[in-house]
């Protein structure tokens, strides 16, 4: 599921679950996701599949990774509001513009949940565009697609950043840090083993990404 602009009465704080795409294969894709992480083997998680097109791998993976982050982020609708949040940022040293080459072709500062809400409206056009994400197995994607893709991980990686830096605190007194802390570290192990994310757009949470980093290096010793 995913995120409704915050602020906004509770019955739209969520929208529906986005579908895998590539029809039956991405099922199948899925599946092997879902049994992967069900087994605490997040290495394994992220490795595309042998004989598996790189190109499904990631659209099935940034849907799921999508839906997985919304969720999260829907829970802390009470707390991350615009009088709370008024700029989307990471902390003092990090502040997020937003800018979708459409309606905004000029960086405008907007508060978190507004820059969350358009963020969630954008990577769900990009979902739904069968030009962007082929909705049967075979059809080919865009010369663009990776180019999207590391867009969307950006952004998203922006959204588990201010997570952290304002709204821990809720997090942990809703009890949800150990499952907020294995999502993001899905996250960082799928991004660095794919090249997604630029190592300076990461700086906000370097200092935990060394250690999840470290954990992981640990596990395979």
């Amino acid at each position: 599921m995913s995120l409704f602009g915050l602020g906004r009465n509770t019955a739209k704080t969520f929208r529906p679950k986005k579908n895998t795409p590539v029809g039956a294969k991405g099922l199948q894709l899925k599946r092997h996701i879902d049994a992967t992480l069900g087994q605490g083997n997040l290495l394994e998680a992220v490795r595309l599949p042998p004989g598996e097109d790189i190109q499904e791998w990631l659209a099935v993976n940034t849907v799921d990774f999508y839906n997985a982050i919304s969720v999260l982020y829907g829970t802390l609708a009470e707390f991350c509001t615009e009088r709370n949040c008024e700029v989307m940022s990471a902390g003092s040293k990090y502040e997020y513009l937003w800018a979708d080459g459409v309606k905004y072709k000029k960086p405008v500062r907007l508060s978190a949940p507004e820059y969350v809400d358009k963020l969630f409206d954008w990577i769900e056009d990009q979902i739904d565009d069968p030009s962007v994400f082929p909705g049967q197995f075979g059809e080919p994607f865009p010369p663009n697609f990776m180019e999207v893709v590391r867009t969307i991980f950006k952004r998203l990686f922006r959204v588990y950043a201010h997570i952290y830096h304002s709204h821990f605190k809720q997090v942990c007194s809703l009890g949800e840090e150990a499952h907020l802390n294995t999502c993001f570290k899905h996250f960082i192990f799928f991004v660095r083993h794919f090249d997604l994310v630029e190592e300076k757009e990461l700086a906000p949470l370097s200092e935990l990404i060394e250690q999840f980093l470290a954990g992981k290096m640990n596990s395979i010793r």
